[in-house]
């Protein structure tokens, strides 16, 4: 099969089409045959291997996974030995590491199945950065009708999702974008959208009840001054951290200050599993939530996709189409 691998760590330069042999599904796994998967900011982490602090969790100097990929949709061809809820031509989506490729194996409790009248392109940009963001507005965040919240990092994969998530439960939604995605965000059910290049979020006067803080630019105690008294922050990930640390010591300072204050100050690390998926289809088979999938390309364009993510050419998420 043909899939993109990497040996080392490094830029997009580090990807290589490789003919390899197809896997074969494990006890509780099934094969399937890739119609499309996505990028995210995880997938450029794990390319670069950064920050350092990944690195004994997935490879030291090499990547122990060398296909990259979490995002899948596709189509059950296999079972491995105790697959149950799965049969042969099954279309799915959800989790399985590896995904570029023309073939992956996932668990079968990383995918669900995929409602009727959703492409595999428009699914595929769902797993990761749906799941993420339902645990960040609905698990941690706690969103109630009528809250005001406000959502950084609003025209991304995990953003765009927190603000139509948030919107569907009946929240005033504010989303922090650059200018030229302000219609994107609000059409995504945002009742505002915030140039964060002209206008700082935090000099202004309106309190919000949940933060969900996705990219990290806003330095911590500015945005705990915008909560309400009870108000929660939750913090997704953040860009702004140095090579080695990835700038987690900010999420753990959220952890502390919450000790001391009524507010509930605090990040996560989404456990991407089946438990919210089937939520995920049946929010899409509604209209509540729609996928964020506008960039499209071919699996041998995979390093010019990653540069334009990492350049900020993206909104929503950008799919990788595998198989015709």
């Amino acid at each position: 099969m043909t899939a993109i691998v990497q040996r080392g760590y490094g830029g997009p330069e580090v990807l290589h089409r490789e003919e390899i042999e197809v896997p074969a599904p494990d006890a509780g796994q099934v094969l399937l045959r890739v119609a499309a998967a996505c990028l995210d900011r995880g997938v450029w982490h794990l390319m670069a291997g950064l920050p350092y602090l990944v690195r004994p969790m997935f490879g030291m100097s090499t990547p122990r996974q060398p296909i990259p990929g979490l995002d899948v949709a596709g189509t059950v061809v296999a079972l491995g030995p105790g697959a149950e809820g799965f049969s042969v031509g099954d279309r799915v989506f959800g989790i399985a590491a590896g995904s570029f490729a023309e073939y992956a194996v996932a668990t079968t409790t990383s995918i669900t199945h995929l409602p009727d009248g959703v492409s595999f392109e428009d699914a595929a940009a769902l797993p990761v950065s749906g799941l993420t963001a339902f645990e960040a507005v609905h698990t941690h965040g706690g969103v109630q009708p009528g809250q005001r919240v406000l959502v950084t990092g609003a025209s991304g994969g995990v953003g765009g999702y927190a603000v139509q998530l948030a919107a569907a439960a009946g929240a005033d939604v504010t989303g922090v974008a650059s200018g030229v995605k302000a219609d994107f965000v609000r059409s995504l059910g945002a009742g505002r959208s915030i140039d964060y290049g002209t206008t700082d979020v935090t000099d202004l006067p309106d309190r919000y009840d949940l933060i969900v803080d996705v990219n990290g630019r806003l330095p911590l105690g500015r945005l705990v001054r915008i909560l309400t008294p009870a108000g929660a922050l939750v913090i997704v990930g953040g860009e702004n951290g140095g090579r080695l640390t990835g700038g987690i010591e900010r999420q753990f300072g959220a952890r502390l200050r919450s000790a001391f204050t009524r507010r509930r100050l605090g990040f996560f690390i989404s456990s991407e599993t089946r438990a919210d998926l089937p939520e995920l289809a049946r929010l899409v088979e509604t209209g509540a939530l729609r996928s964020t999938a506008t960039t499209m390309r071919p699996l041998a364009e995979v390093r010019q996709a990653i540069a334009d993510l990492t350049d900020g050419r993206v909104r929503g998420k950008a799919v990788i189409r595998v198989a015709a």
